[in-house]
């Protein structure tokens, strides 16, 4: 896969979701007095709802079918649904547990993965100044591991996850509505089991509240919409090209970590962040410069 292959619609949904991503801690900060594992099972219970919805206005249901009648579509979504319900509540666990920091750290080593992924299994081909980029996140990557050893586990536990759950969905033939849909309906039969049960032993939290039922209601739009725009942005970015612009969000997620909950933020930090924006300033100006070469490519052979 090229450059050719990066179109401005993918750029655009890869955009849009890790913004909407670099700010979620905020939301599931909220809910830092709901269990991880309940806020997973409402995120997936509620989903279902909404995404059934979406599908029946956009008559798209009986896609839903189809897969589920297409054996190797369903046993792939059915190992991304389990990446991602594990990814979810590693990720909710660390947000709730005062351990942000650590949770970016999973999603910068998570670009790195997108590109061995990349090469790898899609013989997607590096440049020069990509791999000089890559070269210069993947020290501050190491620096910050070597920083925060104790819960170096969130880190590759989340980072792993996602990128398997990335690569997946990009070579897996369902479209993002119907490939999340099918996610969430495989993963709701046991969060539902669960949500009862916690019910029957009296530690159910939704109903103690509107403000939080209404969180925990919410958080399935706040789960399933970024994950419809990173499945659309899978489909049309190679995965090198998504690794990098995957860096907005843990960047965003630090800083809030650091700045708005006050987690402890040491120089070994610091260095990582800045050798990481400088190989991502890196990587968007050869970007640039690509693809203004090919179009003027493409203008003088028409």
């Amino acid at each position: 896969m090229d450059d050719q292959q990066n179109t401005t619609a993918g750029y655009g949904f890869g955009i849009g979701v890790y913004l909407v991503w670099g700010l979620v801690p905020l939301y599931f900060k909220l809910l830092d007095h709901v269990g991880a594992v309940e806020t997973v099972a409402h995120r997936i219970t509620w989903s279902v709802g909404l995404l059934l919805a979406l599908l029946l206005v956009l008559g798209k249901v009986r896609n839903l079918g189809i897969i589920f009648r297409n054996r190797r579509t369903l046993l792939a979504l059915t190992a991304s649904a389990t990446l991602i319900g594990g990814n979810w509540l590693v990720y909710i666990w660390a947000v709730t547990h005062e351990h942000i920091l650590a949770a970016s750290l999973g999603y910068f080593l998570n670009p790195l993965l997108n590109v061995v992924l990349g090469t790898v299994l899609l013989k997607e081909k590096l440049r020069p100044a990509t791999l000089a980029a890559i070269i210069l996140a993947a020290i501050g990557v190491a620096i910050l591991a070597v920083s925060a050893l104790d819960t170096l586990w969130i880190s590759v536990s989340l980072a792993v996850s996602f990128a398997l759950y990335g690569y997946i969905r990009k070579v897996t033939d369902a479209g993002a509505i119907e490939g999340l849909a099918v996610e969430t309906l495989l993963l709701s039969p046991v969060c539902v089991a669960y949500l009862i049960w916690l019910g029957m032993a009296g530690g159910l939290m939704f109903g103690a509240s509107l403000e939080t039922d209404m969180l925990l209601i919410f958080s399935a739009a706040v789960t399933s919409v970024p994950l419809m725009l990173f499945a659309a942005a899978a489909k049309r970015l190679t995965l090198t090209t998504l690794g990098f612009i995957q860096y907005v969000a843990p960047s965003m997620v630090f800083l809030i970590g650091a700045f708005v909950f006050n987690e402890p933020l040491n120089s070994g930090q610091l260095l990582c962040f800045a050798l990481i924006w400088a190989g991502l300033a890196l990587f968007t100006f050869d970007s640039i410069r690509t693809a203004h070469a090919n179009r003027t490519r493409a203008r003088l052979a028409a």
